[in-house]
């Protein structure tokens, strides 16, 4: 079968179309932004990409067309594709009948952690030997690759929040049918799609309506807006995680930069995670996870000694070099809590060494100041913020200068951004940079430019 991918670029279209070639499709596919390191993976695959949607990647005619959910009418491909009738499907509802409905899926969603707690569930599983399928937003760093189809029952997702396609509004996750659900954490995000922090937890009931009676949901204990969640409706068995004695899974902190904790098991220690990672996010990420891999069958001590080769994923807390002592560090951070919990962590692991921010804030959600009550608030980590201003934001940065404790600067240009941050630097600083995109390759301008500065 031919399958076209209308913007096959993302994340997760581009893990559709690794599988779809794995399921021994032919596999094409279109976008504006063809460009490495998405663009590399494909065409390794065998998948021939088209720059544009041009209406000559249509030829000769694909089998079955899958379209993305940044695609919109009025595009000139999904309007050929609408015209002359031809088949078409949101990559969600493919990956269910084309893959998931046969799988047992352990399916992490939230606001926050998605990424890092399907990676985990996944290096797990595949650490023990059970050769787990995944499709993740993201690359772990032990497997290389954001999606594959495994050759295990099991198949481990990243379950967005995010809608499915322009004629498919419910979220990704309902098209999931996990029966195994980790539910991080639920803040208000996406308000380009969500009015309100009620149409998103609508959206979570109909995920919890998906999981089976004898599947298990997995949720914080403190997180006030997945309770009313459940509250709405819940036909599955569920077990929490949190600090009190009452939860089925807690962490008790060795190292408090995370880096150390014991994990207790209907309040017994069952073993001690010690890994790479830092942050009190990520101890609760991997509790979440080991919750998770338990219900698939493995033994907790397994998990937790799997989670010692853990590596995280691209993006996470990232080293992207050294240079004279100086760290650049690459983040997904861009919603404040996230970015609150990555800059205490590292505050936790560095103690009094300075740290650098440079922030992009990139979502829509942020481009439309949704969050600019709180977001002065989540770097105070930080002994300096230089915060890039894009130019089409819905609202004035300039007040979040006077709300802001931790010194901050606005810059419109990367290129002032990296003069700026360099020219004060010295061994020692911690520079963190958060975005979820690309961000100009600031991490690298940064390196080459600290290194000729230390270098003359």
């Amino acid at each position: 079968m031919h399958v076209h991918i209308l913007g096959i670029c993302g994340s997760f279209m581009g893990g559709i179309a690794a599988i779809a070639k794995s399921l021994g499709h032919k596999v094409t596919g279109s976008d504006t932004n063809v460009y490495p390191p998405m663009s590399t993976q494909l065409e390794q695959l065998g998948i021939e990409l088209t720059a544009g949607f041009d209406t000559q990647q249509f030829d000769p005619i694909p089998d079955i067309v899958i379209i993305g959910n940044a695609m919109s009418r009025g595009n000139s491909a999904v309007e050929y594709v609408l015209d002359r009738n031809l088949p078409y499907t949101s990559g969600p509802q493919w990956l269910l009948e084309n893959l998931l409905a046969k799988r047992w899926v352990i399916a992490a969603s939230g606001t926050h952690g998605k990424t890092t707690t399907s990676s985990m569930i996944a290096w797990i599983l595949e650490d023990i030997g059970l050769n787990p399928g995944f499709l993740i937003g993201g690359v772990p760093e032990n497997f290389g690759v954001s999606a594959r189809i495994g050759e295990s029952p099991f198949f481990v997702i990243e379950a967005d929040e995010y809608d499915s396609a322009f004629f498919d509004k419910r979220s990704k996750f309902v098209h999931y049918r996990p029966r195994t659900l980790v539910m991080n954490n639920l803040e208000f995000d996406h308000a380009d799609i969500f009015e309100n922090l009620d149409a998103i937890k609508k959206q979570f009931h109909h995920l919890v309506r998906c999981v089976p009676s004898n599947g298990l949901i997995i949720s914080p204990i403190d997180d006030a807006n997945l309770e009313d969640v459940l509250h709405k409706g819940c036909w599955s068995d569920t077990q929490k995680a949190g600090d009190t004695d009452t939860c089925d899974w807690r962490a008790q902190l060795i190292n408090p930069d995370g880096s150390q904790f014991n994990v207790l098991q209907n309040n017994e220690i069952v073993g001690c995670v010690n890994w790479g990672l830092i942050g009190d996010h990520n101890v609760s990420n991997a509790i979440m996870a080991i919750a998770a891999a338990h219900h698939a069958g493995v033994q907790t001590i397994d998990a937790i000694d799997a989670l010692a080769r853990f590596k995280n994923v691209k993006k996470r807390m990232e080293v992207k070099g050294q240079v004279a002592d100086i760290t650049v560090y690459d983040d997904f951070a861009h919603h404040p809590t996230a970015i609150q919990t990555t800059l205490a962590g590292l505050r936790n692991k560095v103690g009094d060494a300075k740290i650098i921010a440079i922030l992009e804030p990139r979502s829509n959600t942020m481009k439309m100041g949704v969050h600019k009550e709180t977001l002065a608030k989540s770097w105070q980590q930080a002994n300096e913020v230089f915060l890039f201003e894009p130019e089409n934001v819905d609202w004035s940065m300039q007040e979040l200068v006077i709300n802001s404790i931790a010194p901050l600067r606005l810059y419109k240009d990367t290129r002032d951004i990296v003069e700026a941050v360099v020219e004060q630097a010295q061994p020692g600083d911690q520079i963190l940079v958060m975005s979820n995109g690309s961000f100009n390759d600031i991490h690298q301008s940064l390196l080459t430019a600290l290194t000729k500065k230390f270098k003359d």
